[in-house]
Order: structure tokens, then C-alpha cells, then sequence
């Protein structure tokens, strides 16, 4: 039987509806969740996600802002608009869009945002508190990916899960995630020595790579999920395709459900953003409040 196709468009549809309700609630409060966006120097590269997260903020209720720099700014100048929004209480959360120039370290910019402000999830403390876990404003496309695994009729106590790929902001947060939830969880990488061994014994694949074709249907377990977090631009007789780490008309015959490239992890993950917007929004509400008045909550 081939395998059931994971609608995110659905699945980031109705996140997008709580968050909305979440949202306007805040906002009869006074405090109306709105998103800063930083995009330096050529700007193109980032055009289409920047339009895709205002458009997602619009139906989220979330307000958008855009800022962009010329690529003759420096760190140190970046380094002090980020430390003005922080200090903004009409800022509920920055978003610094990549690609940057090379005389700006993404890590560095983003150590600048406060991490009440941290939507991205992308801060050390966001990351580190991952490890406790308290989830709070995780990594934006860790988390979307989990939430896809949470909506299938699998049992994730005890799940046997196998991660292919180990970066600080997919791989290892939601290797973190899933033993936060009682899987039993195997993290593979260029150093493992036999990655179909690690993913034919797994209930549940997720795969973050950036190698188009990476997993094929033999390295599936049958009737596994397969979560391909893989974004990758290939050519191909009828043009250039966006396409996944996972081969997927050989793994849809082997795997039980399947996320589509495009179409599956990328929309949940805009919506997590916006999920995180609105609880940044409320932990500073609620931090302002302990502060200034003495009351939290």
C-alpha cells in the first residue's frame, strides 16, 4: 500500500487558527503581537520567504514589519537596531532572514536578540533550554517537524525514531523534542557508519540533510513516517524542481505516511513562527507585568 501523503498546508491551516484566536485575545489586552523582519543587502534571495511570513502573520492576526539594510552596514550597527527593538515593548519578536553578508555572523546577531524576543527559537538559551525540556520558543522547523509526527496514530512512548542530520537548529533539537516525548531516538550524521542499518529499524524517519535523494525506499522501514525536513533545487528534464533529502516515489511505496516537498514541513514551520510570535507576545506581557506592577499573569 503506498504510503498516506502528510498535508501541512492542512495541518499549518488550523495552527494558524488557534494562533489567530490567541492572538486577538492579546490584542484586546493591549498587546498586539507584531514581527520585526531584518533582511542586509541583497535581498532577493529572501523576497519569497519574507512574503510567505507576512502573509502567514496576516492570517495569523500578527503584525509584520520590514527592515532592510544595505550590505555596508556592519555587525557592531546591526548589533544596536537589534538592541532597540529589544527595548521596544511594541516588538513582540525578530526575525534576522538569511542569507547575510559574510562580515555578518548569523550567530552573533542572533546571541543580539533577547530571548523573549526570539521567535526563531534560534537563540542559545532557546536551544539550551531544549535540553531541560522546556520548550518554549523552540527552533522554528524542529518543532514543526515533531508537530507533523504528533498528528499521526502513532504512540510516541517508546517510538524507536532516527534522525539523519545533527545541525544545532534541525537535527539535534528535535532529536532533544522527541526523547522530551519518550522516543527512543538514534541521531545519524557523516560519521555514522551505516545510516540504513540506523532508519530500517525506526518506526519514525526524520530527515535534514540537504542532499537531494539522500534516503530511498530500501532504507525505510515499511510502514515507517518519514518527516523530510530537506529543501533542495535540482534540475531536471521538464526544469529546475524543489525537491526533498528523500526519494520519494521510492520511499511513498515503502513508508507508512510521507511529508511532501513542498507542501509539508515548510508551511507547519511559517506557522510555528507565528505560533511563537504570539507566545513571545504573552511571556513579555507577562514579564512587563511582574516587573512594573508586581502581578504576574
Amino acid at each position: 500500500m503506498r504510503a498516506q501523503i502528510i498535508d501541512g498546508k492542512a495541518i499549518a491551516a488550523r495552527m494558524r487558527e488557534a494562533t489567530r484566536a490567541e492572538a486577538e485575545a492579546l490584542a484586546e489586552q493591549g498587546w498586539m503581537p507584531r514581527l520585526v523582519s531584518i533582511s542586509v543587502g541583497d535581498t532577493a534571495a529572501a523576497e519569497l520567504y519574507v512574503r510567505n511570513q507576512g502573509r502567514a502573520a496576516a492570517q495569523a492576526g500578527v503584525a509584520f514589519e520590514t527592515r532592510a539594510y544595505p550590505d555596508s552596514i556592519s555587525l557592531e550597527q546591526l548589533v544596536g537596531v537589534v538592541t532597540g527593538l529589544n527595548a521596544d515593548p511594541r516588538v513582540g519578536g525578530i526575525i534576522i532572514q538569511r542569507p547575510l553578508p559574510a562580515h555578518i555572523p548569523v550567530k552573533a546577531l542572533q546571541k543580539a536578540v533577547h530571548p523573549l524576543k526570539d521567535v526563531e527559537g534560534m537563540h542559545p538559551a532557546s536551544i539550551g533550554n531544549i535540553v531541560y525540556n522546556d520548550l518554549a520558543l523552540g527552533p522554528c522547523t524542529a518543532v514543526a517537524a515533531v508537530e507533523i509526527l504528533k498528528t499521526l496514530p502513532l504512540g510516541l512512548e517508546g517510538l524507536v525514531v532516527t534522525v539523519i542530520g545533527h545541525s544545532e537548529i534541525v537535527g539535534k533539537p528535535i532529536a532533544f523534542l522527541m526523547m522530551g516525548l519518550g522516543a527512543t531516538v538514534t541521531v545519524c550524521h557523516h560519521m555514522t557508519r551505516s545510516v540504513p542499518m540506523h532508519s530500517r529499524a525506526a518506526d519514525a524517519v526524520f530527515v535534514a540533510v540537504g542532499k537531494p535523494g539522500l534516503v530511498t525506499g530500501d532504507m525505510i522501514k515499511p510502514g515507517a513516517a518519514l518527516i523530510d525536513i530537506g529543501i533542495n533545487r535540482v534540475e531536471t528534464a521538464d526544469g529546475p524542481r524543489t525537491v526533498g533529502d528523500a526519494d520519494f516515489d521510492s520511499c511513498a511505496e515503502v513508508a507508512g505516511w510521507i511529508t511532501p516537498v513542498p507542501g509539508g514541513v515548510g508551511p507547519v514551520t511559517v506557522s510555528v513562527l507565528m505560533q511563537n510570535a504570539v507566545l513571545a507576545t504573552r511571556m513579555q506581557m507577562a514579564h512587563y507585568r511582574a516587573t512594573y506592577t508586581g502581578a504576574a499573569e
